[in-house]
């Protein structure tokens, strides 16, 4: 993927290099025209949070990271903005705790379905789900209910990046353990997720999976593990971001 010829020390270069990958994606059929609007949203939120990871999303990136090394089954939902955001650290981030890569669509059709797996392999994945489709979430009427049997649909932990709060709502009561990345903490998304991550995907993802590597080195247990997870206050992460995003300060 060709990137913005900026140089890094821009001071909105991150924004900037953001922008481009969306632009890049409707480009190549991966990303929807509605994706540039949803990242506009989202980047007035991070503009608000400081266009960096706050000290509580951080914690609450450390969690994610223990939830995906506990997880029996655990998948990373892809839509069409975090394909053309962050395909490589979705790579990573799955061989490091060995989930599952599932393509998840609101605006679903099979040109962007095998758009988005085709991206993803040339990104470096092996395997990547959401071609077959052969279940459905319930109580969802759209497209995003369509999901694989041996997916999202029997994962007991999901990822869920910049989620539609309906589908994160059904996720939930399905009895899913959601990590949901979403820059606004009052979202149905956010409202409906186990752990809250008030950031940017395009750190987030790099930052859980530096998490799930340090875990991995200190060869943690699994009751420390689950201690890092008992301990998690997600209210007071929601709590948190929102109080820098009206505040703007730690």
């Amino acid at each position: 993927m060709s990137e913005i010829e900026v140089p890094e020390s821009h001071p909105r270069y991150q924004s900037l290099l953001t922008r481009h990958r969306i632009e890049d994606g409707v480009k190549k059929g991966i990303t929807s025209t509605q994706g540039l609007i949803a990242q506009g949203r989202g980047e007035a939120f991070d503009y608000l949070l400081g266009e960096r990871t706050i000290p509580s999303a951080d914690r609450a990136e450390r969690v994610a990271a223990a939830h995906l090394l506990l997880a029996e089954q655990p998948v990373l939902s892809v839509n069409g903005n975090v394909a053309a955001l962050v395909p490589e650290e979705l790579v990573e981030l799955a061989e490091v705790t060995d989930a599952d890569l599932e393509v998840n669509l609101f605006n679903r059709t099979e040109e962007r379905i095998h758009a988005i797996v085709d991206h993803l392999h040339e990104h470096g994945a092996s395997e990547v789900k959401g071609t077959t489709a052969d279940e459905r979430i319930p109580g969802l009427d759209h497209e995003r209910a369509k999901v694989d049997s041996d997916g999202i649909y029997a994962a007991d932990v999901v990822l869920v990046p910049l989620e539609d709060g309906d589908r994160a709502e059904a996720l939930a009561a399905m009895g899913k353990t959601e990590l949901v990345i979403d820059l606004n903490p009052l979202s149905r998304s956010q409202q409906a997720s186990t752990v809250p991550i008030i950031d940017n995907a395009i750190r987030a993802i790099p930052a859980i999976t530096t998490h799930a590597r340090v875990l991995q080195r200190a060869s943690s247990t699994l009751e420390e593990m689950r201690t890092i997870i008992d301990e998690f206050d997600r209210e007071a992460i929601l709590a948190d971001a929102e109080r820098v995003i009206r505040n703007g300060s730690d």
